[in-house]
């Protein structure tokens, strides 16, 4: 079996365009919002954990998004006021979360150049998680959606769903390199299901997909950022 790469998978969140940036710009806002009405010994680090608990446990519930992130505002703001968060408040939680899925999109720097240059030689695929129709729309006002050969917007990014989507595109999983920031949903369940795993670090990633690199693997490979992705490419070639 051929080791050639022929397939080159993107993540978009945090990969291609800006995107925790705006999660943190709102769980501020959720801080700054509760702090009239929450004990006087809760510190911001302990609600901050507060609210990633609540989205952990809820991610089997509402996914991954930013609907799944309100939910999880709202849930925690009523836990920690011991249900007496004023009906404004939600409110306001509520718009900071519609906000969300209306900022325009912004390419990081190499983006558009490192996806029009792997698409000239190579299938080219968006694999991305998250709300289906937010998705949609983050893509559509990138300017790059003609780009990709396959988007794939999956509830979770584990072994399971790789291997499901290289089969169904026909490609074996050892020709396929998956390009993206997060180690534990970009690079780990990759290499697990055959493939290359490229991590490309942002200066935000979610606590969530924090995970170790596995940097003795011989299918693990990281760049600074998307503009040496081409060189990486051809020295697998």
């Amino acid at each position: 079996m051929t080791n050639k790469l022929t397939t080159i998978a993107f993540d978009a969140d945090d990969t291609l365009w800006h995107n925790e940036r705006f999660f943190r710009i709102t769980q501020q806002r959720f801080a700054e919002l509760l702090q009239d009405y929450t004990p006087s010994n809760m510190g911001a680090e302990q609600l901050d954990r507060l609210l990633l608990d609540a989205e952990t446990r809820n991610l089997g519930r509402y996914g991954y998004g930013v609907k799944g992130f309100t939910l999880s505002m709202i849930e925690t703001a009523i836990e920690v006021t011991n249900e007496q968060v004023p009906a404004r408040v939600i409110k306001e939680l509520i718009e900071a979360g519609q906000m969300m899925l209306s900022f325009a999109i912004d390419l990081l720097p190499y983006a558009q150049d490192a996806v029009e240059a792997v698409a000239k030689e190579y299938r080219v695929l968006l694999i991305t998680k998250g709300d289906l129709l937010d998705q949609e729309r983050k893509l559509a006002q990138s300017g790059l959606g003609d780009l990709f050969d396959s988007v794939e917007i999956v509830s979770e990014k584990n072994p399971e769903t790789y291997a499901e989507i290289f089969e169904r595109h026909g490609v074996a999983p050892n020709t396929v390199m998956m390009v993206g920031n997060s180690m534990r949903s970009d690079v780990l369940p990759v290499i697990k299901a055959g493939g290359w795993g490229t991590f490309v670090p942002h200066g935000l990633v979610w606590e969530h997909e924090h995970a170790e690199a596995p940097v003795d693997h011989p299918r693990f490979r990281e760049i600074a950022d998307l503009s040496g992705l081409q060189n990486l490419i051809r020295s697998l070639s």
